[in-house]
């Protein structure tokens, strides 16, 4: 009964989170559509209590792709996924990470409609001033290559942005800001190595 109290906030509350990325064309400014940063945050922080005291466990969303790809493993490959001890351990299963994970992607949805953002364009400005305008393969591959590097450092690393940033940081967690720190450091680097060099 208890994950499925704390689905129900992850879908009411982190789409509504989503809205702070309603941003304008300039860093830092807002449309008009755009939540403010503060009220977000805030909305970040009852999320996060109300996670810990319906379920007893920190918000994070890297344990939803593991439990997905053992749902996954069962129907592709059950024996090879049963012999694993990870899933025998962790039973697969659709849970409140899970849930988490789509209201993600329902929230990015939502932010981008209400805040007149859905333009169907694959290339940002910045991309396409960068890479030119026929590099969509190169940004889908880029794309998932970062992505699955950033699945296996979080899974290394005990938890991702949200497990280490969000609910670790509240925590006052040495381990969490360090992680914290090392998600900005590499992002920035990336930033600066893919769009100053």
């Amino acid at each position: 009964m208890r994950w499925l109290v704390v689905s129900a906030a992850v879908l009411l509350l982190w789409p509504t989170m989503a809205l702070a990325e309603s941003a304008g064309a300039h860093p830092g400014e807002y449309s008009p559509a755009a939540w403010s940063p503060y009220l977000v945050g805030a909305l970040i922080g009852l999320l996060s209590m109300t996670t810990f005291y319906f379920s007893n466990k920190p918000l994070g969303a890297s344990t939803a792709y593991a439990r997905l790809a053992g749902l996954i493993g069962k129907v592709l490959a059950p024996r090879h996924t049963e012999s694993l001890k990870y899933y025998r351990d962790n039973k697969p299963k659709i849970d409140w990470e899970v849930m988490l994970v789509l209201g993600a992607i329902v929230g990015a949805f939502l932010a981008a409609w209400q805040g007149g953002e859905l333009t169907g364009v694959w290339l940002p400005a910045k991309w396409e001033a960068r890479f030119g305008a026929e590099s969509l393969p190169l940004r889908l591959t880029a794309a998932l290559i970062g992505g699955t590097l950033m699945a296996f450092g979080a899974r290394l690393a005990g938890g991702c942005t949200s497990g280490h940033g969000i609910s670790g940081a509240l925590q006052l967690s040495v381990g969490s800001w360090i992680a914290l720190l090392c998600f900005f450091v590499g992002g920035v680097g990336t930033a600066l190595l893919m769009f100053r060099i």
